[in-house]
């Protein structure tokens, strides 16, 4: 999908509330479960500013913006989280990471969906909402990745038997495991499947045939 320049200033606010979205969302379900931190430090709001990260939010789109990369990725400033104020001791942490990837599903589907049945949209709203969806979509799967510091990779931990080999496991992947995401992102596989496997999605939930 080539995007115009203009398209592309869009996609990219799109892509900053959508990584917003994600990080709000993980502190809210904190703060269901019983943790006031993210609130209490003004972060469960859709300010741009209190959820940047210049690596994650800023550089790393641009780079692969300038590059004309077919899929753009990122994150935001992580919420803060204390878990030992959550309530669900089993499955609170697991809930707070699953909840930034479900939000953004969420939000794709919404905006799949409108796009299914209003189909009186103009090219220029259905470009939009189709940005919203596929954005969401990127985001959702390569955070599920399980690598740390994707949510992926805390889902996994834990889901995991809580065993001796676990705790290494963890400690190597947490050490590496932010130069290893570099690695699949720009070497080996890349994340050209992470688009495609979006897209596929999209025109399912949008009823369109895909092309």
């Amino acid at each position: 999908m080539e995007l115009t320049i203009l398209e592309t200033i869009i996609g990219f606010a799109i892509l900053i509330f959508s990584i917003i979205i994600h990080e709000i969302s993980h502190g809210s379900m904190a703060y269901y479960l019983g943790d006031n931190t993210s609130k209490d430090q003004g972060r469960l709001n859709l300010n741009p500013l209190n959820h940047l990260d210049f690596i994650g939010t800023i550089m790393l789109p641009a780079f692969l913006l300038l590059a004309a990369s077919p899929v753009v990725v990122g994150w935001a400033k992580p919420v803060p989280v204390n878990f030992s104020n959550i309530r669900d001791k089993r499955w609170g942490a697991l809930k707070v990471s699953l909840a930034g990837p479900v939000a953004n599903f969420i939000v794709a589907i919404i905006f799949a969906l409108i796009i299914r049945f209003i189909p009186a949209l103009s090219s220029d709203l259905y470009l939009v909402f189709k940005l919203v969806v596929i954005y969401n979509l990127v985001l959702a799967i390569f955070n599920l990745i399980p690598i740390p510091p994707l949510d992926g990779s805390h889902i996994l931990f834990d889901l995991l038997p809580q065993e001796q080999w676990f705790y290494k496991a963890r400690e190597i992947l947490t050490k590496y495991g932010f130069l290893i995401l570099i690695f699949c992102i720009f070497i080996y596989p890349g994340i050209n499947w992470i688009f495609v496997l979006a897209e596929k999605i999209f025109f399912f939930f949008s009823g369109q045939l895909f092309i």
